[in-house]
């Protein structure tokens, strides 16, 4: 197996499973008006963790500068405007399950809808030089048609079981 595919696999295990523990953060807090934002707190420290201090790690390993400010500054903007997305994007996850959004649901929304903005921005910003494959359009169309079909038959909750543990704490919307 080639080593872009098994990073790629490794980013959809990561990526998949993210939402199912960020909402077990939130939950696990304990606190439904601040629990949520106490998980992405830790979220936050996490990636500082690994996005800040093991790249820095690497660099210097490889003899490169770690004054940010010397990097051309066309790639400085789209990193960094790539860090603020993504930041935001994982806060709107978190903002959803707050607003009672079923994690499988939301999660399904962004895995689907997420690959659908991508083609299309990058299809704005690099516009292909011969006909778009037809092919190209069902690959949308299905990935828009099972983010809907995940959100309108999202499977229900399981029936209680009889004395067992208690339901968890819902986190209300505020």
């Amino acid at each position: 197996m080639e080593l872009w595919l098994i990073f790629s696999l490794l980013t959809v295990l990561c990526w998949g499973t993210y939402g199912i523990a960020l909402h077990g953060g939130a939950v696990g807090m304990q606190d439904p008006a601040n629990g949520r934002y106490k998980a992405f707190l830790i979220v936050g420290l996490m990636y500082f963790l690994v996005a800040v201090l093991a790249p820095a790690a690497t660099l210097l390993a490889n003899g490169q500068s770690l004054n940010v400010f010397s990097y051309p500054k066309g790639a400085l903007a789209w990193a960094s405007v790539a860090g603020i997305l993504g930041a935001i994007g994982a806060f709107g996850v978190l903002l959803a399950f707050g607003a009672k959004g079923n994690p499988a649901v939301v999660m399904s929304i962004v895995f689907a809808g997420a690959p659908v903005i991508n083609a299309i921005v990058s299809l704005l910003m690099h516009p292909p030089k011969s006909a778009i494959h037809p092919m190209f359009f069902v690959g949308i169309l299905c990935a828009a048609v099972g983010g809907c079909l995940v959100t309108f038959f999202k499977p229900g909750a399981p029936p209680p079981k009889k004395g067992g543990s208690p339901a968890p704490i819902e986190q209300k919307a505020h």
